[in-house]
């Protein structure tokens, strides 16, 4: 840690969990003093797993993780430095995806019916990666045999219920310290899937770096959007908006702009900072931590930042 940065403090959750190893389920990384309207959200980057779901599962390690955002919540560590708090997931995405709807439940995978509420037919389940994912990386089936209904309910209640109300938490707080919150969802893509479809019709062929995600302009600030890309760019990387990545059910559920909430979703190439065969951080990493940590300190104290999210930054409560 550098001279002048503040220590970071960490506030553990606790919930009734379903695996011993998630007593935890989650970590808040507070900031020092809180200065900023930003929350950083990581939901895919958790990397412990359970010993019952490796007997479960007739994939190794390795495989299971290539769905895994590896270092996300190290990438982004900087937002502590910038008065802002970071949420991030310790179980992976293999085993309950929080990018999804609560009950996006697919019918191949569990024994039984699934219950009315239940939302059985989104082309995300369609794809074998509703809640609880029935495949990893190349359609590679996770489980030998189907699961009961209440293993996966109690995976919901245990995990995801938890980590969004710390997330609405979080994004309350900002909102009523700050007049305004801004949700930075942190993910990664392949390098293999970074690439502009309509560029490479043209023959562009050209990787993307970051894939920047506001739900075509319904949940941020253009204006927001607008100078996340600008500075990503100045830094030289090769950035797109929406395409291939326009945000999943974290942007479009908590992005609100006309009640002053913004997400925007930030996708980074896994080959810019690690090696994707090995899953070992690669001699950019701090690099490209570094960039990061500038770009999102920058936008968190812009001096027009109230006008350019459209609303009133409040000052504190007296």
């Amino acid at each position: 840690m550098t001279d002048g940065m503040r220590e970071r403090r960490e506030t553990d959750a606790a919930a009734p969990s379903c695996e011993p190893e998630f007593e935890r389920a989650f970590d808040v990384v507070e900031p020092d003093e809180l200065a900023s309207p930003l929350v950083f959200s990581s939901p895919h980057s958790g990397r412990i797993y359970p010993a019952r779901f490796l007997a479960a599962t007739p994939l190794d390690t390795a495989t299971l993780r290539r769905s895994e955002d590896a270092y996300v919540d190290d990438l982004f560590a900087a937002a502590s430095s910038i008065g802002a708090p970071l949420l991030r997931a310790r179980f992976p995405r293999a085993y309950l995806d929080l990018n999804r709807e609560p009950y996006e439940l697919d019918p191949r995978l569990f024994d039984g019916a699934l219950p009315a509420f239940a939302n059985a037919r989104s082309l995300r389940v369609a794809a074998g990666l509703g809640t609880i994912p029935r495949v990893v990386a190349d359609a590679r089936e996770i489980y030998e045999r189907r699961l009961s209904l209440d293993e996966g309910l109690r995976r919901i209640d245990s995990l995801y219920k938890p980590y969004h109300a710390a997330l609405r938490d979080l994004m309350e707080r900002a909102a009523a310290r700050f007049g305004v919150a801004v949700l930075i969802d942190c993910h990664s893509m392949p390098s293999t899937g970074a690439r502009d479809p309509l560029l490479a019709a043209r023959g562009d062929k050209r990787r993307i770096d970051f894939v920047i995600g506001d739900r075509y302009g319904a949940s941020a600030s253009t204006g927001l959007v607008d100078v996340v890309e600008d500075r990503l760019r100045g830094c030289g990387y090769h950035v797109m908006r929406n395409r291939p990545y326009a945000g999943g059910f974290i942007t479009e559920h908590y992005g609100k702009p006309a009640a002053g909430w913004h997400a925007l979703q930030i996708e980074v190439s896994r080959s810019l900072y690690m090696d994707e065969s090995t899953l070992q951080k690669n001699e950019r990493f701090d690099a490209v931590a570094r960039d990061l940590g500038d770009v999102l300190a920058a936008v968190a104290r812009h001096e027009d930042l109230a006008e350019i999210l459209g609303g009133e930054r409040q000052a504190a409560a007296e």
